[in-house]
C-alpha cells in the first residue's frame, strides 16, 4: 500500500515536469522581443541571404531590437527581400544612412540581422513622428553639408546598404578552385 502511494507520488511529479518543461519549451519557442510589443516594420534587399530564417534575431551592438518576420522573392528584381519586425521603441530612432548584414553567431552558428545605426537627427526624428520641426543649426548644416536631408527610418521604409551573408560553403569553393589553378 505504502509503495502504490509512492508511486502515484512519483507519477505525478513527473507529469508535472513534463508539463513544467513544454511550457518552458513553448516560452522559448515563441519568445518575441523585449519591450511592449508594439512592433514596426522595415524592410531590406540583399544579394544572398544565406540560411536566414524568419524569426532569426536582429540585433545593434548584440543586442537583441527584433525579429525577422519574414523572407521573399522580389517579383521584378528577384531578390531576397526580408521584412523585419523592430520595437516600437526604435521608430524613427535610425537615419536611412544606416547599414545592415547578415552576420553568423560562431563559425557555424545561426545566422542574424546586424544592424550598424547611424542615429537620425533631432529634425529627422520629428519630422518621422509627425510633428512640428525645428531645425537646429548643427542639424541643418549637416543636411547642406551632405546636399539631401536626413531622414529617420519610419514603419514600412526599406533599408538599402546591406551586406549579404557570406556562405563558408562558397569561399572553400573559391579557395579550392583558386589553389588548384596555380
Amino acid at each position: 500500500m505504502n509503495s502504490r502511494k509512492l508511486e502515484i507520488l512519483v507519477g505525478f511529479f513527473v507529469a508535472l515536469g513534463i508539463l513544467a518543461f513544454s511550457m518552458l519549451a513553448l516560452k522559448v519557442a515563441n519568445s518575441g522581443i523585449s519591450g511592449s510589443g508594439e512592433t514596426y516594420t522595415l524592410n531590406a534587399k540583399f544579394e544572398n541571404i544565406g540560411s536566414l530564417k524568419t524569426r532569426a534575431p536582429i540585433k545593434v551592438g548584440g543586442v537583441v531590437i527584433g525579429r525577422v518576420e519574414s523572407i521573399y522573392v522580389h517579383p521584378q528584381e528577384f531578390l531576397p527581400v526580408v521584412n523585419m519586425s523592430i520595437d516600437a521603441q526604435y521608430l524613427c530612432r535610425f537615419s536611412d544612412t544606416s547599414s545592415i548584414s547578415i552576420l553568423t553567431s560562431g563559425i557555424l552558428g545561426e545566422q542574424y540581422l546586424g544592424i550598424n545605426p547611424v542615429i537620425a537627427s533631432d529634425s529627422a526624428k520629428q519630422r518621422c513622428l509627425g510633428e512640428d520641426v525645428a531645425n537646429s543649426e548643427q542639424d541643418q548644416a549637416i543636411d547642406d553639408l551632405f546636399g539631401v536631408q536626413s531622414k529617420a527610418l519610419a514603419n514600412g521604409d526599406s533599408i538599402t546598404d546591406t551586406k549579404s551573408a557570406l556562405v563558408l560553403e562558397e569561399l572553400i569553393g573559391q579557395f579550392l578552385f583558386n589553389q588548384g589553378s596555380e
